[in-house]
């Protein structure tokens, strides 16, 4: 996608081999680049959220792993590297799906040739994020061509960022946004601000608005209020792992979303990259672990201060904690479909099955 005009991915290898990323806590205010050299700094740019969003948290993975290899190739590297990246963060599915092919491909490689097909092999999950996110925006933006037909135009309404920012590129909910908006379908995007952490005020709106879609912020307790009243024709948002038969855990609040979509008869779609699939997985209330994040996050929001410095302040009394649970589950009856690389199925185990007969129980 573009910044300005200038076309981005989220994550590279630059020229003097490091690889490079957007580090995402200073948008909207700042744009910095950052390298990560070590199984040190990829840990951190997981765990610490520089990089966010399942897909791009499973390519920063992988490319932790070749940096490991390019540095020490031994078995014991290698384990060691892909344990500690691994514990970052427990809930997106990316995560162990990458770590898990970098070290099957890897071990049975004499050390001498890892370093080498570490980096091909990133470079190619990478790659396959692209194309995997591109052919989901193919798919669902035929649905918002088809609203579009109807209506004149489609309003659509997301959470948190399943953008670009959240996978190599393009997307996966506002891929198919992307799409009909350089064909030219009158698509506008109501933002939730999506707190904690404001990823949709902070990524979300950044990302459209650099990209020239129009788009409006509201609050997250907004969104109920304009299905009632019929400004919402399709809600589309991502998902961080989804169950064999359907359940998706996305970011906290995104239930909620799908209970007002439901009461108010909007179709609510889930964008899904079959990476994102948990086939040993069924219930999704049960067996997805929640990752409960600092208090901190609820408790302080960042912003720009009047001199353009970027501050972080606190909005509570100081005695008052909080919980911060990162993730909600939304059950599958609730998904008016998800959107694959292979088309558009229902949010079911045979739905699940039909489109992805060759991964079932992978």
């Amino acid at each position: 996608m573009k910044i300005d005009g200038t076309p981005f991915r989220s994550i590279w290898q630059a020229a003097d081999g490091t690889v490079q990323v957007i580090d995402q806590r200073w948008l909207p205010h700042e744009l910095r680049i950052v390298p990560l050299r070590s199984r040190a700094d990829f840990a951190a740019a997981i765990r610490d959220m520089w990089v966010r969003g399942a897909p791009l948290i499973g390519a920063t993975a992988a490319w932790g792993m070749a940096m490991e290899m390019a540095q020490d190739a031994s078995d014991a590297a290698l384990a060691a590297a892909h344990a500690e990246l691994n514990a970052t963060r427990p809930t997106a599915i990316n995560l162990k799906w990458a770590l898990d092919r970098m070290r099957d491909a890897l071990l049975p490689l004499a050390p001498g040739a890892r370093a080498g097909a570490a980096a091909a092999l990133a470079a190619e999950i990478c790659d396959e994020d692209v194309g995997i996110n591109r052919r989901i925006g193919e798919h669902g933006a035929q649905v918002l061509r088809d609203i579009a037909a109807r209506k004149g135009r489609v309003n659509v309404l997301t959470h948190c960022n399943a953008g670009w920012l959240a996978t190599v590129d393009w997307g996966t909910a506002t891929s198919p946004i992307y799409q009909a908006h350089d064909a030219g379908v009158p698509v506008h995007v109501f933002v939730d601000e999506t707190r904690p952490r404001n990823q949709g005020a902070q990524l979300t709106a950044w990302e459209l608005g650099k990209h020239g879609v129009p788009h409006s912020l509201i609050v997250d307790n907004a969104g109920g209020h304009l299905m009632q009243h019929g400004e919402v024709d399709v809600v589309i948002v991502g998902t961080d792992r989804t169950t064999a038969r359907g359940d998706v855990a996305n970011k906290i609040g995104t239930y909620l979303k799908a209970l007002a979509a439901r009461a108010n008869g909007v179709p609510f779609y889930v964008a899904l990259p079959s990476p994102t699939i948990d086939w040993r997985v069924q219930d999704g209330l049960r067996e997805i672990p929640i990752e409960e994040r600092g208090a901190e996050e609820v408790t302080h929001v960042q912003g720009r201060d009047p001199e353009g410095r970027v501050v972080q302040v606190r909005i509570t009394p100081d005695a008052t904690g909080a919980r911060n649970p990162a993730f909600d589950v939304t059950p599958a009856d609730l998904v008016t479909g998800l959107i694959t690389e292979r088309g558009i199925c229902a949010a079911s185990a045979a739905g699940l099955a039909a489109m992805f007969p060759d991964r079932v129980g992978g």
